[in-house]
């Protein structure tokens, strides 16, 4: 089981504290989890496949989730999630309805032989590798409305970053700090016996 850094996830996802600007795009074909875990939550979710669908192709669909800080759904949904490539996060003031209009969009890419082909952009997997290959105008259309995507790094104590800031491709990556928190409170407690008794 991957660590999930949950304090650095939810600093990231809410800087601005409590609202409804932080979604997900999760993929159901990923796991089978993924669409009872929706089902079973309040979270307001869309999948990206319109039309009446038959419960085999919804139970396989990706879906775009409005996360709720500290929802307990939310912290279910991101500890399921990270390490196992459920889907990737992001932050955007745009509603719902034209996030979701959004995505369609690029559910379906063509290939140099003109076949039409479905593009798992939320798979982070594509994600992670895809973004730094897209020219400017590429990631103008796959940011759209969305101010940063954030998803799971190889190593799954990282999170990464990625920002279209005006055409070219920000990366940060952080690491989990929850490892060494041990070692702060250690070396404080070390620091406060040596000091002098006064």
């Amino acid at each position: 089981m991957a660590e999930v850094p949950i304090e650095q996830l939810t600093q990231r996802l809410w800087p601005r504290g409590d609202d409804e600007h932080t979604y997900a795009l999760l993929d159901g074909a990923r796991d089978p989890k993924v669409h009872p875990a929706l089902s079973a939550s309040e979270l307001a979710a869309r999948c990206l496949y319109i039309g009446e669908l038959d419960p085999a192709l919804a139970r396989v669909a990706p879906y775009l989730v409005r996360l709720t800080r500290g929802a307990p759904a939310t912290l279910r949904l991101l500890e399921a999630s990270w390490g196992e490539a459920w889907g990737v996060f992001f932050r955007s003031s745009a509603p719902m309805g034209a996030l979701h209009r959004h995505f369609r969009r690029l559910l379906r890419v063509q290939d140099e032989r003109g076949r039409r082909m479905l593009f798992r952009f939320y798979d982070p997997r594509v994600l992670r590798m895809y973004l730094p290959t897209c020219r400017p105008d590429e990631l103008d259309q796959v940011f759209g409305p969305v101010e940063f995507f954030l998803l799971e790094a190889e190593e799954t104590a990282h999170i990464v970053e990625f920002r279209n800031q005006r055409g070219v491709l920000a990366q940060s990556e952080v690491r989990s700090e929850k490892r060494l928190a041990w070692l702060g409170d250690y070396l404080r407690k070390s620091r406060d016996e040596d000091a002098p008794k006064g």
